[in-house]
């Protein structure tokens, strides 16, 4: 069979600048559909609309195919007709406070959750000062101090008395109370009573020593009457805080009143507050340069604040534990959350627990506890880059954790692999909804099939990419649409035919068949941009066939140097390569070779022999 010749035409496919009927592709409407991606569309329909766990997608194709885009396209149009997902706060754990507790709340009322919790901060500490400075708060704290004051004097007036009787005196000593003999109204002096006889000297030593027994007896008695008096004012404190906590927690009640884990939380905050009534009245006294109120504990870290707005922020401030700290519903569109993370590390997937430098020591609380991604995603859907997800250590595997689980559990990797001992916190793990979409090319997707058992049973779906589009007159036209929406998206100048021709041409090549034309539209967008400078370099007002030769040529040139040394070694004879006559058992092959973005032909010789 006689080899037979390849005609130009049957390797360059002509595309009539006549068939395009504008001016300007600037005036093209945007392409009905996504070109020639049915498949991959169906399978994103599927995979979305299946709500069963594991069913999340891996989007697979060629590198420029506009995956990306398309992805963002097609879960932005699914996310605005669905609902915003519910709220979600971390709240203190009073009875275990290194476990934070997880809230649930409808769409758009943590927000409001946590503005209400600050005022209520801000009304406690104004009006519980002035509560306790009142007169019917000081006549009742006088009452029982006075109650306590009468009590011991009446048990030492009763010793006095009577020592008065026996010719004794009860004196203050810097050792204590003591009882001395008395001689003209003055305590006797030791010398004095070494004189007396020893049987005045005597009686007067038994009466010292019965009266002394008393004496010890009402001194004993002292911590028990002390510890009742206070016991008393923490009664007081109590009923005056509750009479007046309970009020601004009835209203929080009334607005969240339908939210049953809020109102468990806010009984928890009433509790507390008035448990820890003094560290108000602390900070109150310390924002107006005042001593702490009577009775209170003088706390030092609270003393230091100058005002409230700095205490709220110290580590062992008692106001931060009355904080909401809101970790998905800051804000929102009101309709399903669409989040792509280009930078996925673990922290960046799941969340992070930040600490706080005091005291050369590293301090944390729920305050510092950051969402992630997983969180602001949840209940939407998640766009991840699978090269950049696997490049970034633990988290690949967190995120496999997290979508078994379908709960989001914040743990540093410090802790999983015990490389740190600072004392941290276990938040209640957030139940999770998510569909993850991966994006990759197709030789990851069969790696991670086969290396990975877990993969199979995540990312049930695969949705792939097809790298061209039939040629055909109605794909010519659809694909300019194309062209047009890519210059239009970009901010270049509009096409004209002549310079659609060439770009449709310069996409058929790139395809490597003469029926197929390239999706890979980033570097079809790379070629509208280079075209649109040398027209502005030509001061055309459109972009014609010579614009998007010279960005061809150009790239070519840029990109041609070992090419070009591979032409000079053929022509010093460096390599061999006949290009006429015949030979026994030898032809000449061509092997293309893709450098980047550039594929070139390197000729060579191939001989066979035989013995």
């Amino acid at each position: 069979m006689a080899i037979k010749p390849l005609s130009p035409k049957q390797l360059y496919r002509d595309i009539p600048a006549g068939q395009f009927r504008f001016r300007s592709s600037a005036g093209l409407q945007e392409p009905d559909a996504v070109l020639g991606q049915d498949r991959a569309l169906e399978a994103l329909e599927f995979g979305l609309s299946v709500r069963q766990s594991g069913y999340n997608l891996f989007v697979l194709g060629p590198p420029a195919s506009g995956r990306h885009t398309i992805v963002q396209q097609f879960l932005q149009g699914r996310a605005s007709g669905e609902q915003a997902p519910d709220d979600w706060v971390y709240v203190h754990n009073f009875q275990t406070p290194h476990m934070p507790n997880a809230i649930r709340l409808p769409h758009g009322r943590a927000a409001a959750l946590r503005d209400d919790m600050h005022r209520f901060v801000e009304e406690v500490s104004v009006v519980l000062p002035t509560v306790f400075e009142s007169d019917e708060y000081r006549s009742r704290r006088e009452a029982i101090d006075t109650e306590f004051k009468e009590k011991q004097e009446k048990a030492f007036g009763a010793i006095g008395e009577e020592a008065q009787k026996r010719g004794l005196a009860l004196v203050r000593t810097p050792a204590g109370l003591a009882l001395a003999p008395v001689h003209d109204d003055e305590v006797m002096p030791p010398e004095q009573f070494r004189k007396l006889p020893d049987l005045v000297r005597k009686r007067i030593e038994e009466d010292i020593q019965d009266l002394q027994g008393q004496l010890q007896a009402t001194v004993q008695q002292l911590p028990d009457w002390d510890r009742e008096r206070r016991r008393q004012l923490r009664e007081l404190n109590r009923e005056i805080t509750l009479a007046t906590v309970s009020r601004l927690i009835t209203q929080l009640k009334q607005t969240y009143g339908d939210i049953e884990e809020v109102g468990a939380y806010l009984d928890a905050v009433q509790r507390d507050v008035i448990d820890h009534a003094d560290s108000f009245l602390q900070i109150s006294a310390a924002e107006h340069g005042e001593a702490a109120a009577p009775g209170v504990p003088p706390v030092l870290a609270q003393a230091l604040a100058a005002q409230r707005g700095q205490a709220e922020h110290q580590a062992d401030s008692p106001f931060r534990r009355y904080q909401v700290n809101v970790m998905v519903g800051d804000g929102g569109s009101g309709q399903a959350p669409v989040v792509t993370e280009d930078a996925p590390s673990y922290p960046n997937l799941v969340g992070r627990i930040e600490h706080m430098a005091e005291m050369g020591a590293l301090l944390t609380d729920f305050t510092l506890i950051k969402p992630g991604a997983l969180h602001r995603a949840n209940g939407g859907y998640l766009v991840l880059d699978a090269v950049r997800l696997l490049q970034q250590p633990y988290a690949w595997d967190g995120l496999k954790r997290a979508l078994r689980a379908q709960a989001i559990t914040i743990e540093s990797p410090g802790q999983m692999l015990s490389l740190v001992a600072t004392i941290s916190l276990q938040p209640e793990p957030i139940p999770l909804d998510v569909k993850v979409v991966l994006i990759g090319d197709q030789q990851l997707y069969y790696m991670l099939c086969r290396l990975d058992p877990d993969f199979g049973s995540l990312f049930k779906v695969a949705a792939e990419f097809e790298p061209d589009l039939t040629v055909s007159r109605g794909g010519v036209q659809q694909f300019a649409r194309l062209l047009a929406s890519v210059a239009r998206h970009r901010g270049l100048r509009g096409l004209a035919p002549d310079g659609m021709a060439r770009a449709t041409e310069q996409a058929i090549r790139l395809a490597g068949d003469m029926d197929k034309i390239s999706l890979q539209i980033g570097h079809l967008g790379d070629l509208l941009t280079e075209a649109d400078y040398w027209a502005e370099r030509n001061g055309t007002e459109l972009i014609g066939r010579e614009e998007v030769q010279q960005a061809i040529d150009a790239h070519e040139r840029r990109s041609d140097r070992i090419p070009g040394r591979m032409q000079q070694a053929i022509e010093n004879d460096t390599v061999l390569v006949d290009t006429d006559g015949s030979a026994v058992g030898q032809i000449n092959g061509l092997a293309v070779l893709s450098l980047g973005n550039f594929a070139f032909g390197k000729p060579s010789r191939i001989t066979a022999r035989v013995r």
